[in-house]
């Protein structure tokens, strides 16, 4: 019998005694910057992040110091008492949010469920509990935001979904407009769909909802879980439209890899929610919250919002040649450092090949490859990538490219 290395015994391990809900395939120990290693120290290019929560990178010295120095001071307290860390972050995401109060969670699934509950009980008086969401969004696997969720797929097995929740078309305002009634309390939506397909709202889609919610007096309800914190180039994707929701939600890249997430409202919605209404124990913990104003503090002090405008442009525009160059390659979309490779196929092969390669991406649905890299990388990092890529559609695709030089030869 052949003796289990490194690697395989962590995989065996986890088989063993966790459950399946994830279709692991590499191990990963450890992580600096935009790399992660293996038990046996191969290293790979880590264009996933976590999905989209390593965006200041793996081990960023200034978040481990903060996350050290906290744990030695205070890592829990309950939410019956005040500690600075949440006043402090709850401030700072205020001022470059949306100017109102914060409740702390830990996740984004908390989040977007805190969101939905402020809604209706916004609404409750007037018999308003409806929200429209998006088909094709996905909002967390609650039995509320997986009812929000505009996806089968991950609905399957667990009905009766909660009831109050209406499905329209994203980038068809039409289609939106047509499910207002006097029910309706609320549009949820997310600025770049993210499970989706890496699918960005058009201007005039998310400028008319917005538009639609302050005529019909309905809450404008963003999900910025994984569009949010300088993905896109700006601290919330939807600041890219010129718009402002009432409410939105933030978590992933919040606490740098710790788990927290947020919910932050409008001076308008922020006492909604009274002493009783809502709560969540480990919510905004020291910890996190110390995490999570090391991350900020980060992306502020090294420019990354302007860094990942700017990469995403060039990866972008990297990516583009793939598309002229191979008949698979359908269609490079996304929004900063938020990248979808459309592919005509099934994903999950370019997906399991890159990785062969040394290069870890994720999917976005079945024929998406999604690119979600730390928005700290490197020019050096970025052509390393892209070279990365090249060689394996090189590899499984190569004919493509051959054959539509052969056919210019002929003409």
């Amino acid at each position: 019998m052949t003796k289990k290395n490194e690697n395989e015994e962590i995989a065996a391990l986890c088989g063993d005694f966790m459950m399946d809900t994830y279709a692991k395939t590499a191990t990963v120990v450890r992580g600096k910057g935009c790399r992660v290693w293996d038990a046996r120290n191969s290293v790979y290019l880590d264009f996933t992040a976590g999905i989209s929560v390593h965006n200041v990178g793996h081990a960023h010295p200034k978040v481990v110091e903060a996350i050290r120095a906290q744990a030695e001071t205070l890592v829990h307290c309950s939410n019956l008492y005040y500690t600075p860390q949440q006043g402090l972050l709850a401030q700072k995401l205020s001022s470059i949010g949306l100017g109102g109060k914060v409740f702390l969670c830990n996740s984004g699934a908390e989040a977007n469920e805190a969101m939905i509950k402020l809604a209706r009980l916004h609404g409750h008086a007037q018999g308003r509990y409806e929200i429209i969401c998006m088909k094709n969004s996905f909002h967390g696997r609650t039995m509320a935001t997986l009812s929000a969720t505009g996806q089968s797929k991950v609905q399957k097995g667990f009905d009766p979904l909660l009831a109050g929740f209406e499905f329209a078309d994203f980038n068809d305002l039409d289609s939106v407009k047509a499910l207002v009634n006097e029910r309706t309390v609320g549009i949820l939506l997310e600025c770049v769909q993210g499970e989706g397909g890496v699918i960005p709202a058009t201007p005039e889609f998310l400028k008319g909802v917005r538009a639609l919610c302050d005529e019909k007096d309905l809450l404008m309800m963003c999900d910025d879980i994984q569009c949010g914190m300088g993905r896109t180039g700006t601290w919330f994707a939807w600041e890219q439209y010129g718009v402002k929701p009432d409410v939105c939600t933030l978590a992933k890249a919040l606490g740098g890899g710790l788990p927290i997430g947020a919910l932050l409202a409008s001076p308008k919605y922020s006492d909604v929610f009274v002493p009783g209404s809502h709560g969540s124990t480990f919510g905004g913990n020291p910890l996190a919250c110390a995490a999570s104003l090391a991350v900020i503090k980060v992306i502020e002090e090294e420019g990354l919002l302007a860094h990942a405008a700017e990469f995403g442009k060039l990866f972008m525009e990297g990516l583009q040649q793939f598309v002229e160059n191979y008949d698979a390659i359908l269609e490079v979309r996304g929004m900063g450092l938020m990248v979808g490779m459309v592919v005509d196929g099934n994903a999950k092969d370019i997906v399991d090949n890159l990785r062969v390669g040394g290069l870890l991406a994720c999917m976005a649905g079945p024929n998406v490859v999604r690119f979600l890299p730390p928005l700290c990388i490197t020019e050096k990092d970025l052509e390393e990538a892209l070279e990365m890529i090249g060689d394996t559609l090189d590899e499984m695709f190569g004919g493509d490219a051959e054959e539509d030089e052969d056919a210019e030869d002929a003409g």
